[in-house]
């Protein structure tokens, strides 16, 4: 079998919203823990209390990634900021 090889050149990535898409989504996940939280005595009794522990469980990883896009957001605008320097 032979080895696969591009044929062409992959895409630039796609810049966008990063920070407001990663905050946005650990809203929602926030919000859908918060909107289960009264029902916690049903989804104890049919096992589906790990529905309640995956909404926390993605607030809390989306809480991480809202630190990590802003961290690298900075250091993408540092970068620009030097080569917008070093090229005057």
């Amino acid at each position: 079998m032979a080895k696969w090889t591009p044929k062409h050149e992959a895409p630039e990535p796609l810049e966008g919203p990063v920070v407001a898409t990663i905050t946005g989504g650990t809203l929602v996940w926030f919000v859908l823990f918060l909107v289960q939280l009264p029902f916690y005595g049903w989804f104890e009794d049919h096992g589906h209390l790990w529905w309640l522990w995956t909404c926390l469980a993605g607030g809390g990883l989306g809480l991480i990634g809202v630190w990590y896009v802003r961290k690298r957001d900075a250091a993408l605008r540092r970068a620009a900021a030097s080569r917008a320097m070093s090229a005057e």
